[in-house]
């Protein structure tokens, strides 16, 4: 179970998504989850849950393999889509990285894994419902993942949180970054390291991945 400090800053993060609707100015469907301050947050739980993964010893393996999206941004195929097109990818990433960590919560027996896994689960979620309140149609999955381009297997529990930690730092955070203006990332930035202040008593610092 989460403490209450921990549900605070997730419900925080949340809200910083729901004010980004606002900003008129930022046409893609990334947007409210374009605040620094928030992918600061979903970043350091990701790499906290990766980091626990590699100090585990027991209790920790994927009984079988999962289907994740890819991570890497190409960013003249992604700007060559429209909104639509662009949330989709999105929105299948979160579905397919969802489905995988629900598979690895029920194969785990390690408690603290566990509250790692709980709370990527529900940061997925958050970012779930933050896209559907746009009004964009929810992303219905092919009847297998087959089907779906831009994606492929892993077969362990450590490659699956990699996966899971580049979807915020790679796909999330790059392409939030080739559509913001330069002076708003300096804002933004700064506004992530007050905050991750405030969030721990430990610095902690987004890296966005090229």
């Amino acid at each position: 179970m989460l403490d209450r400090p921990a549900n605070s800053i997730r419900l925080f993060a949340l809200l910083l998504m729901l004010l980004e609707l606002s900003r008129p100015t930022f046409p893609s469907p990334l947007r409210p989850i374009c605040d620094l301050r928030v992918l600061n947050h979903f970043i350091q739980e990701a790499r906290d849950a990766e980091t626990a993964m590699k100090v585990c010893r027991e209790g920790c393996t994927l009984s079988q393999s999962v289907t994740v999206p890819q991570t890497s941004v190409d960013f003249d195929v992604w700007d060559s889509k429209n909104a639509s097109e662009q949330a989709q990818e999105v929105q299948s990433g979160v579905r397919l990285l969802e489905q995988a960590l629900n598979q690895l919560r029920t194969s785990v027996t390690n408690t603290e894994l566990h509250s790692h896994i709980d709370s990527s689960i529900r940061n997925l979620l958050s970012t779930s419902a933050v896209l559907r309140s746009l009004n964009i149609q929810e992303y219905s999955p092919p009847a297998t993942t087959v089907e779906l381009e831009g994606s492929w297997k892993v077969s362990s529990a450590t490659e699956l949180l990699q996966v899971h930690l580049n979807f915020y730092v790679e796909k999330c955070a790059s392409s939030c970054s080739a559509h913001r203006p330069v002076n708003m990332m300096s804002a933004d930035l700064y506004l992530a390291t007050q905050t991750a202040a405030l969030m721990s008593s430990k610095p902690r610092h987004c890296t966005h991945a090229r």
